[in-house]
């Protein structure tokens, strides 16, 4: 599929990949699975920046996410249905107007208009594709959670997505954000919330969805969890 390139064969990247859509399907329901994959994953940058803790699973499956480009259908990018099955319960929760966690639909907010910023930076999606095919060797052989690989993408991060405008801010408890480790780790599962906002517009995705399409988003969010 088109989008994050470069893994299978460790190549490095001609051109800027992010731009256009993709071939897979412009049907909501495999938007709302990209955008649970972004749910998903900033739910998880949330809880680590408050309590310091996160749920493996659901932060494997987002860090995977970002090494699978070659996926034949957007459910493939995340793994099993039960993978990404969290970020769908969390995206209904904020379409059905029954969530209470404020802070992540700003982050949210912010991720998507960075993503628009990141997909017109040549230079930025070159370092970013470049730097995934050096850390994807790794990642294959200790796990996309072990501590070094966590480390690579939060500097990948840190060093290409992070100098771009508009930031994106994680508020949380001090006593977390000051330790080195769980800095690394939110910046790399916010290098796996850009993966998924980059899938959810190349299948068609738009602001507007969320003005004028939220019944059918809810309608798709529950024939996945049916």
């Amino acid at each position: 599929m088109p989008g994050w390139c470069g893994h299978r064969a460790h190549r490095r990247p001609s051109g800027n990949p992010f731009r256009g859509a993709s071939s897979l399907s412009n049907r909501y329901s495999d938007r709302v699975l990209a955008l649970a994959g972004l749910a998903q994953a900033l739910h998880q940058v949330r809880r680590i920046a408050e309590t310091g803790q996160s749920e493996s699973s659901a932060v494997q499956a987002s860090l995977e996410s970002v090494f699978r480009i070659e996926a034949a259908t957007p459910l493939a990018v995340y793994g099993r249905l039960g993978d990404i099955a969290p970020g769908l319960r969390v995206l209904r929760g904020y379409l059905a107007k029954e969530a209470q966690d404020d802070g992540l639909p700003r982050l949210a907010m912010a991720v998507l208009q960075l993503e628009r910023r990141f997909v017109r930076e040549d230079d930025t999606v070159h370092a970013v594709t470049c730097g995934l095919a050096d850390i994807a060797p790794r990642a294959e052989q200790h796990g996309s959670t072990h501590p070094d690989v966590l480390s690579a993408l939060g500097g990948l991060y840190a060093d290409t997505i992070s100098h771009l405008r508009p930031r994106v801010m994680v508020q949380g408890n001090p006593h977390y954000l000051g330790q080195p480790g769980v800095v690394a780790e939110i910046r790399a599962i916010l290098l796996a919330a850009v993966r998924s906002a980059v899938l959810w517009r190349q299948l068609g995705g738009s602001m507007w969805d969320f003005v004028f399409s939220r019944r059918q988003m809810l309608d798709a969010v529950d024939d996945w969890l049916s």
